[in-house]
């Protein structure tokens, strides 16, 4: 009798971990000083005293005329990829999270993968503006999981200064440009431990690009549009509850936090969630005074500062959560 082949292993990944990290920042930083002499050549009134107590930012950087979402993403990524120790043609998923993209198609995504020399493997992008990076990590680890993909590049990568409006000082402070990109690996160990995600339609308004292109032309108004108060008290609600919901997805308590990584918008929320987590602001990386809110990239920038400057180390559990127009948020909860 034949004996009968042995079956190929089906066994899927058990977990997701991130195998490196990678950023870019433009090279022109423009501080509130500077930002505020512009302004007052506006009539808006500003200063670095306003900016800093208010927001925590310091300064910001723009990019050069000419230079895209895509080209900001391409440096990061790149950077992630030698972290990881491997190359550009191992990467077999690509998602970019990004609310400012190159063109309206294709994706800012295929436009990676185009610049990295990359064929073949999906890419698409996901806008889920602030909370996009915590959205798109909580895509690729399921399609990691699901057998899908084996290594993922997962970024964020925004140039807002192209839809900020100068005559705002409300905004136009608040945001700048950036990058930042890790690599996820199907791993045996654990990683990803737990994501939670949510969006409520109801709070559109609250902050929004309300325009679009039709015809040739832009319609409607094609700039930020915030407001401030609404989305302050909003964020610092929700972005307790996704945490404690991550914390019992993963059976962890708030002591097991080694690291809180969260959206850089603004101190004073991540001031009151760190208060409402009982974690001391020497746990919570901030980043925010250096490159203001980059939108979808921020978290990744945060995370790879730290990982570069030494404070994130293996082992570490990290805390990531976003909040953004939408209303979106999100966060997870991994061992670095």
């Amino acid at each position: 009798m034949t004996p009968s082949p042995t079956p190929l292993s089906t066994a899927l990944p058990k977990y997701t971990r991130i195998a490196g990290t990678g950023s870019l920042l433009p090279e022109r930083q423009v501080s509130n000083a500077e930002l505020a002499i512009e302004l007052a050549g506006r009539g808006v009134e500003t200063s670095d005293d306003w900016i800093v107590e208010r927001t925590g930012i310091r300064t910001r950087h723009f990019v050069a005329p000419g230079t895209v979402a895509s080209d900001l993403a391409v440096g990061a990524a790149r950077s992630a990829i030698e972290a990881a120790g491997c190359q550009a043609q191992d990467i077999d998923l690509i998602i970019v999270a990004t609310s400012t993209p190159d063109m309206v198609f294709p994706s800012t995504a295929c436009i990676v993968q185009q610049k990295l020399g990359i064929v073949g493997c999906p890419a698409f992008d996901l806008q889920a503006v602030c909370s996009g990076f915590v959205y798109a990590l909580t895509v690729a680890d399921a399609m990691i999981r699901s057998g899908s993909a084996s290594r993922a590049l997962v970024i964020g990568a925004e140039v807002f200064s192209r839809i900020l409006d100068f005559n705002d000082r409300g905004t136009c402070v608040l945001f700048g440009d950036g990058a930042g990109a890790v690599v996820l690996a199907a791993s045996d160990t654990p990683g990803l431990l737990a994501t939670d995600l949510h969006a409520d339609g109801r709070h559109v308004g609250l902050l929004c690009v309300p325009g679009s292109v039709a015809g040739g032309q832009v319609l409607g108004d094609p700039f930020v549009r915030m407001d401030g108060q609404g989305v302050f008290k909003l964020a610092v609600g929700v972005l307790e509850q996704a945490a404690r919901a991550v914390l019992a997805k993963a059976g962890r308590t708030e002591a097991d936090i080694d690291w809180l990584i969260p959206h850089q918008a603004n101190i004073r929320i991540m001031q009151s969630t760190a208060r409402k987590l009982k974690l001391g602001m020497d746990k919570v990386i901030v980043t925010v005074a250096d490159h203001g809110n980059t939108s979808a990239a921020s978290i990744p920038l945060a995370l790879d500062v730290a990982v570069r400057s030494g404070r994130v180390n293996r082992g570490d559990t990290l805390l990531l959560e976003g909040v953004g127009g939408g209303f979106t948020w999100g966060a997870v909860l991994l061992d670095y």
